[in-house]
């Protein structure tokens, strides 16, 4: 075994002779050297193997990573650098091993045995760490010291036999000593703090409070070095992903340092420590400094190591065929000549690769922490601003929810994103300057020649940038007006289909689609050439420095120099880039979001904001005497001035003098005329109102929780019973007495989950009644002394409000004894009253006793009294409808609803059954696929000609760029320079023109798609039954419109852009690696399986993730707005820590999920990045092996330089394939739209078999009808039969649901005739042309829907009619002399929903519109429902008149307007019960016409 003695057999000397000393056999020394290796592998692998039970800690710790020994962190990185320079030794011992004639295993085998001792150290320490026995450690005491002695010995050795630095064992040796020394400190400091040996009293030790909850998922801050560096601890999660989502409750709570808790404490200790002129800049740097200096020292690290890619390629191709001679009889080299070994640099560069990527990774993941912790800090500071906001910053619009939505949203994020890009800021500059000068090291002049070319595109690349951000604007302002017109057609859908006007106003909404795609078009170009400056600026580059290099020194570069330069200007390009972007980015942040941002610090404990200028005078006091003076009287002369100000902004309740007592269980109540300062006298006793003088005086000195019902009623975004209960606690018995009191059983029994189920901004939308009586409950069921009520009654009727007068406040209140402060206009409740006061202009006019009043002041309430009898007379006629018609709608919606869910559910259950048993691999296989099929719908959306054009060009593009580093391996000095230029020439400008046509074409592509998308969905939508409208949300029609359309738009292309780009050169890439080296096509494929499945892993985990991040965001947001709606309420309650601590549980919950995300995100790089670096080992280790078969160096060069792009692009294929996952998800959405079945608008006659003036008489005939919503659903209408003869004025009457508005809807035929027909004028209308029927038709619907735009275009959108002819039909709707008030006239502009006119004139418009029409039959269906008593007046005058000669059909809402009508019909569930004259049915007592009038007066 002579090959394999571990001293070599060299026969002129014994290698084993110890003649002249044990010490002074080199052999020797190193087999001493083994010593300790074999040492610790002999003590610790029975106790790492057999393990120590019942030894461990007794102290129960969740997580099994609580690392507590100090110095911690500097042994790992101790012993990775001990493991490097271990693979150093043994890189040198193998080389210098080489050059001896025989095998000397000694030069190798210490250094292999310590390499393995060291990797066992630190899995020994982490095992002894974490199960808390330190006893243990003693066993790595000895090691370090045993290794620290007999390397010592080796040095000493060394020194004496005249080895020194210049040889690199000594070096090696050297450091090695250093470093056992330094783990020996280590390890005594670790003695020294725990005294677990050689002290009486061990030091006890408690896990942190983190690991003790078990709720914390989030193990980062706590886990050892190598799990932190590679996200090891995320594992479990990711991969368990694959089988269940990921929940809210999985991802647990953040640790107690990155809550958001701490971190506003934090940096409000950092701003209040600045003594003199505290900065916004300062505060965040004392309290997040650190770690953005620490990121950005990662950050330089990585740029540096990023380097080592180039020089080590540079080295390996210089190199490859170079042989080495041997010198000395034990072979000893040096530093210089171990970088010249290309296994050495394969070895190097795989190491600089991991390091680099790792350093990266740990950059970016410490400054997003690091953002998160201080946007948490952010939210919490504004949060508690807004809770000290005065009524008047909110009613003066100094704050508007707007700008606090704006805050959140939006500039917090941007601060955050501009921390994250901090660390480039500093970094990139060093990156470029690296750059070049390793460059001009390279090929001298040309090299800065090529740089030059980078640096003059820099500016327009800015320029592009700049011009991006301004047409996205323009894009969003475009898109905001088409959404608010779709908006519009959506709400009035029901209107434009019964007038036939869909057409109109889709091609209205066409036309701001044409100007947004425009835009669009613009925004594509410009992404287009960023793409295009980005992709060819390296080949610019390249050109232009190969050609000045053939100019200039009259050759070409060699392979070394050529594929050293390429992989150079790939490293340039990257932060030449991005650092206009960066710049641009963190000016842009600096201004908005401390502009925005600043008055929040600065008025940290100020609630209002002119006491500032109060300070600032104080500060001229110091100053002299004289100034004092001067400023008190300035200061006094400003604050006079704020009172007159605030004088008529508040009402003013200057004169408002109570000197009452109000005793415990007293009902006082205030009256007056609207504005008068009632509401404002509540609000000043609150301390909401800026007093002027006088003083409001509680039982307490401080006052305790008020209830509190303002008169605009505020929810909160929960249940029922949570708005109602308000975090007191719940107590069945007096909760059921509150929501009878208040009259909610009724409304609760309508929910679909009864109390339980969700209101507010994100639930069900309930009407101004119910939402009212909802806060007055909220008010009653608090147990507080005091309950102030600001006109609970305003949006009730006369029954609710008595119940809630009788049973609410007289009953439970003044059982309670509590003192009760009521707002009121309805003065007949004043004979409750134990005190009234009477307000007029800001100041009382009366109070006392309604008896007292009556004494004193007989003219007021005698005027009292006169309005009581008003009140009487219009609640009578008024009645109880209000509240029928609110549950009819809450009915409607859920009847809607819930039919609409049970159809889905249908077909959900459908599905599955098609699908093999919903197991859970079945889930697994279905929540990773990649949604093929939708991105295929989405591509041929786009047109087979542009998919075509991407596909060629973006191959074709790859194949050139691969030709053009061909051409530059393939030259030999033989060849012609001229006819080289040439072809180079060409190849680089075939790629550039390539970049731009590939880059353009995606953009295109994406623009075609999403303008036939939404094209094709408008029209699905529009065209839709009334049915699709009644069960699907108008949220969700929005969303398809808003969200779902804009990633379509804007962010689908890009990333289909980067996937195919980075797909391809990962392709391109790999095909070159293995053309240079077959080989390499064996290593390909384990690589490959690990990539399939860390994407797979990853794709599902990161989907969930971001759901989660989505899911948190809008309740923290909506929390923010609701807070800043109901500010006095929660003030009144004194809530205010209630809320302020439910704000910093959501952003905690929203930045553990983006936390998550991001480290996710960085769990997936890693891995890749380091399957990557695996890849250049391979291709390197592939090439070198290859070389000694004839293979050039210039193609070893070309391999290497491709394999160090895959590093760069394998993670963007995963993130890219990721994110249009979630993208198609939008269109997905948008195609299931699609598929939904339009209205049959054809018909079976043909439009010119309709006479023009059709219908000329109004005869009706309804024969046999049978009407149903769905075929899904039973009948609304059952085998109806009546007859209407021409000009006849008909009634219709019912009980709601009795099938009265069905039979109005079937007139247009809206709805599904499934038997029977209705006949107008000789035609069935089932076989008309439904643009022919309802355009001849007209109907005046119960909501008055008017359009925005002008009054000409809501009479007539189709622009047939004349001016005379619009105003003869406002002068008959009796509007005529106020439109001609109104500027414009005609030309007078509506706003959106007509918001500035009256309910009763828009209703009087819809009368002047249906007038206009000069049809034959007028629908009227329950028009007069939500209108005044004389605007119904005014209407049923001109029914009577204006339309004698039609054929008029009234659905009566109150059954007096149909009194003088010709026929009158009644019907009940879907039947007619009775038809007849009015007079003939009212004379039959017992029959139900008769019931509803004699209810009706």
């Amino acid at each position: 075994m002579a090959g394999l003695s571990f001293c070599g057999n060299n026969v002129t000397k014994n290698a084993y002779s110890v003649d002249t000393g044990m010490l002074n056999n080199g052999c020797f020394v190193d087999a001493l050297n083994l010593v300790p290796h074999v040492f610790l592998l002999f003590i610790t692998f029975p106790i790492l193997f057999i393990g120590w039970g019942s030894q461990s800690s007794k102290v129960q710790i969740h997580h099994n990573t609580w690392l507590h020994f100090p110095g911690h962190n500097l042994r790992w990185i101790l012993t990775f650098t001990l493991l490097f320079v271990h693979v150093c030794e043994i890189a040198e011992g193998i080389v210098s091993n080489k050059q001896m004639d025989t095998n000397h295993l000694h030069l190798f085998m210490p250094a292999f045995m310590g390499f393995i001792a060291a990797t066992t150290s630190v899995v020994y320490y982490h095992n002894i760490e974490t199960s808390n026995f330190p006893k243990l450690l003693l066993a790595l005491f000895i090691y370090w010291v045993l290794a620290f002695i007999t390397k010592s010995i080796k040095l000493w050795k060394f020194a004496e036999y005249g080895v020194g630095v210049l040889h690199l064992r000594f070096c090696i040796t050297a450091l090695l000593v250093v470093l056992y020394g330094l783990l020996m400190a280590v390890e005594i400091n670790v003695i020294r703090v725990r005294r677990y040996v050689f002290f009486a009293n061990p030091q006890k030790v408690k896990p942190p409070e983190d690991l003790q909850d078990l709720g914390v998922r989030f193990l980062q801050p706590f886990v050892n070095l190598l799990s932190k560096a590679t996200y090891w601890w995320m594992n479990p999660l990711i991969i368990g992903a694959h089988k269940r989502p990921i929940e809210l409750k999985k991802i647990g709570k953040l640790p107690i340092a990155m809550r958001a808790l701490t971190n506003y404490l934090k940096l409000k200790d950092a701003y209040e420590d600045q003594r003199k002129a505290p900065s916004i800049w300062r505060s965040m740097y004392r309290a997040f400094g650190r770690p953005i200096l620490l990121s950005s020292t990662f950050r330089y690290l990585a740029d540096l190591l990023g380097f080592a890619g180039p020089l080590c390629i540079y080295g390996i191709v210089e190199h490859l065929n170079k042989k080495p001679v041997p010198y000395f009889e034990v072979y000893f080299m040096s530093s210089n000549e171990l970088l010249q070994n290309t296994s050495v640099l394969a070895v190097l560069l795989f190491l600089a690769l991991v390091l680099q990527r790792t350093f990266l990774q740990a950059s970016y993941y410490v400054t997003i922490e690091t953002g998160i912790n201080l946007r948490g800090a952010l939210l919490a500071m504004i949060y508690n601003k807004i809770l000290r906001l005065s009524t008047s910053n909110m009613s003066m619009g100094e704050m508007t929810l707007g700008q606090i939505n704006n805050l959140v949203a939006i500039e917090t994020n941007q601060l955050m994103w501009f921390l994250f890009l901090c660390p480039n800021l500093w970094a990139m500059p060093v990156q470029i300057v690296m750059g070049v000068i390793l460059l001009y090291y390279l090929l001298g002049t040309s090299a800065l020649i090529g740089a030059s070319v980078i640096v003059l595109l820099a500016p327009v690349q800015y320029l592009i940038a700049t011009k991006l951000a301004d047409t996205q604007k323009s894009t969003l302002d475009q898109s905001t007006e088409r959404l608010k017109k779709t908006t519009e057609i959506l709400k009035g859908i029901k209107l434009l289909k019964l007038y036939a006007w869909e057409n109109i106003f889709c091609d209205s909404v066409e036309d701001t689609r044409g100007k947004e795609l425009t835009s669009l078009r613009t925004f594509a170009l410009y992404t287009s050439m960023s793409i295009f400056m980005n992709a060819a600026i390296p080949i610019a580059a390249v050109l232009v420095t190969f050609v000045s290099h053939a100019l200039i020194n009259k050759s070409k570069p060699s392979s070394s120099e050529a594929f050293a330069a390429l992989a150079l200007f790939h490293i340039l390009v990257t932060p030449l880039f991005l650092l206009s972007t960066v710049v641009r980015f963190a000016v842009k942040a600096m201004v908005s979001v401390f502009l925005s941002l600043y008055s929040v610090f600065l008025s940290l404990y100020s609630v209002f904001i002119p006491l500032y200028s109060v300070f600032l005078s104080l500060y001229s006091v110091f100053l002299s005497l004289y100034s004092v003076f001067l400023s008190l009287y300035s200061v006094f002369l400003s604050l006079y001035s704020v009172f007159l100000s605030l004088y008529s902004v508040f009402l003013s309740l200057y004169s408002v003098f109570l000197s009452c007592v109000w005793s415990p269980g007293q009902l006082t109540m205030i009256v007056g005329q609207v504005g008068c300062g009632k509401s404002s006298l509540l609000l000043a006793m609150l301390g909401e109102m800026q007093t002027l003088s006088g003083k409001v005086y509680w039982s307490n000195k401080n006052r305790y929780s008020v209830g509190y019902a303002t008169q605009k009623s505020w929810l909160l975004n929960a249940t029922v019973e949570d708005n109602i209960t308000f975090g007191s606690p719940f107590n069945k018995q007096r909760y059921k007495t509150v929501i009878d009191a208040c009259s909610l059983q009724p409304d609760v029994d309508l929910l679909p989950f009864g109390d339980q189920t969700e209101i507010g901004e994100r639930g069900i939308n309930l009407s101004g009644g119910q939402r009212q009586r909802i806060c007055v409950a909220r008010a009653l069921y608090q147990n507080t002394n005091i309950v102030f009520l600001d006109d609970p009654f305003s949006a009730l009727d006369i029954h609710l409000s008595d119940h809630l007068m009788q049973e609410g406040i007289l009953k439970f209140l003044q059982d309670d004894k509590r003192t009760v402060v009521l707002v009121t206009h309805k003065l007949q409740y004043l004979i409750h009253a134990d005190w009234i006061i009477a307000m007029k202009d800001g100041s009382v006019l009366r109070e006392g006793t309604l008896k007292d009043i009556q004494t004193h002041d007989v003219e007021l309430y005698e005027h009292w009294k006169t309005l009581m009898n008003r009140q009487d007379q219009e609640l009578e006629k008024i009645d109880n409808c209000q509240t029928a018609l609110e549950r009819k709608t809450l009915r409607r919606a859920f009847y809607s609803r819930e039919a609409k869910n049970q159809v889905d559910d249908d077909e959900e259950e459908e599905e599955e059954e098609e699908e093999e048993d919903d197991n859970m691999s079945t889930t697994t296989s279905r929540r990773s696929k990649i949604p093929w099929r939708v991105c295929w719908q989405y591509l041929s959306s786009g047109g087979f000609l542009m998919v075509f054009l991407m596909v060629f060009s973006k191959l074709l593009k790859h194949s050139v760029m691969v030709a053009i580093d061909y051409w530059l391996v393939s030259l030999t000095p033989t060849m012609c320079l001229c006819g080289v230029l040439c072809v180079f020439i060409i190849l680089c400008g075939a790629g550039i023109a390539l970049c731009l046509i590939t880059s353009l074409t995606v953009e295109f592509l994406g623009l075609s798609a999403a303008t036939n998308l939404h094209h094709n969905l408008l029209n699905k939508i529009i065209h839709a039954p009334i049915r699709f409208f009644d069960v699907t949300p108008l949220g969700q029609i929005l969303n398809r419109f808003s969200a779902d359309t804009n990633i379509i738009d804007q962010h689908i292309p890009p990333t289909l852009e980067s996937l195919t780009r980075s797909t391809l050169l990962c392709l391109s890439a790999i095909g070159v690696i293995a053309f240079v080296t077959p080989s390499f096509l064996i290593a390909l494929i384990p690589l490959a399986v690990s990539f399939y499945f860390i994407q797979k892993y990853f794709r599902v985990a990161s989907k969930d993730l971001q759901d989660l991040d989505d899911s948190t965001q809008l309740p923290l947001l909506c929390h923010f707005s609701e807070t800043a709606e109901g500010l006095t309420t929660i003030r009144a309650f004194r809530h205010e820590s209630r809320f302020k601590q439910k704000m910093l549980e959501l952003t905690d919950t929203n930045n553990t999920a983006y936390l998550f995300l991001s480290a996710a995100n960085r769990w997936l790089e890693v891995r890749t990045d380091y399957l990557g670096a695996v890849i250049v080992l391979t291709a390197a280790v592939a090439s070198i092996w290859s070389s000694g078969k004839n293979l050039p160096s210039s193609m070893v060069g070309l391999g290497l330089t491709y394999a160090l792009t895959v590093t760069n692009y394998l993670n963007w294929v995963v993130r890219n394939l990721a994110d249009l996952e979630v993208q198609m998800a939008a269109v997905k959405k948008v195609n299931s739209f699609l598929s939904t079945e339009s209205e049959n608008y054809e018909g079976s006659m043909d439009t010119t078999q309709v006479p023009e003036d059709w219908p000329q008489h109004g005869e009706i005939k309804i024969q046999d009808l049978c009407v149903r919503y769905d075929p899904l659903l039973k009948p609304v209408l059952k085998h109806v039969n009546a007859y209407i003869n021409p000009g006849q004025k008909v009634g219709i009457c019912g009980r709601t649901g009795s099938g009265k508005s069905s039979l109005s809807l079937a007139f247009f035929n809206m709805v599904d005739v499934f038997e029977g027909r209705i006949i107008i004028d000789g035609i069935d209308i089932c076989k008309l042309p439904l643009q022919t029927l309802r355009s001849r038709l007209s109907i005046i619907l119960q909501d008055p829907v008017l359009f925005s735009g002008s009054i000409r275009f809501n009479l007539d959108p189709e622009r047939t009619c004349t001016d005379d002819r619009l105003w003869e039909a406002l002068e008959i709707a009796q509007l005529k002399n106020m439109v001609k008030a109104l500027s414009g006239g005609l030309d007078a502009v509506v706003t959106e929903g007509g918001e500035n006119f009256s309910v009763g004139q828009r209703q009087l418009f819809c009368l002047a519109r249906a007038f206009v029409r000069k049809s034959s039959i007028l629908i009227m269906d329950e028009a007069t429902a939500s209108i005044d008593m004389a605007t119904e007046n005014v209407l049923q005058k001109v029914v009577m008149t204006a339309f004698a000669d039609r054929t008029v059909v009234t659905i009566a809402h109150r059954v007096h307007t149909i009194l003088e009508a010709d026929l009158v019909i009644v019907m009940k569930r879907g039947n007619i019960l009775e038809i007849d004259k009015p007079e003939t049915l009212l004379e039959n007592e017992d029959g139900m016409f008769a019931s509803f009038v004699r209810a009706d007066m």
